[in-house]
């Protein structure tokens, strides 16, 4: 299960926002990648990817097997997936 804190929910809110802008079928994507997790956009989930509705008003696809806390580290609001929520 994904949990967002309150900072990491503000930034993906904004990212979203901005992306349906120009794409309103534009989510962000939470992947696994050699190093760890990426974000990027995406238009579509790929297979066997969960939605998660945040009560913020956007979604995420999630790629399925990845748990724990989204959070944002300095500098640039850089989002991260950590095991706890500290």
């Amino acid at each position: 299960m994904i949990e967002l804190t309150a900072r990491a929910a503000e930034v993906l809110a904004k990212a979203a926002a901005a992306a349906r802008r120009f794409n309103p079928d534009a989510r962000v994507r939470v992947r696994t990648e050699d190093n760890g997790v990426s974000f990027e956009l995406a238009d579509s989930p790929s297979p066997g990817d969960l939605t998660l509705e945040h009560p913020g008003g956007f979604s995420l696809y999630v790629e399925a097997g990845l748990d724990g806390f989204i959070h944002v580290e300095e500098p640039h609001d850089r989002l991260v997936l950590r095991a706890d929520n500290h």
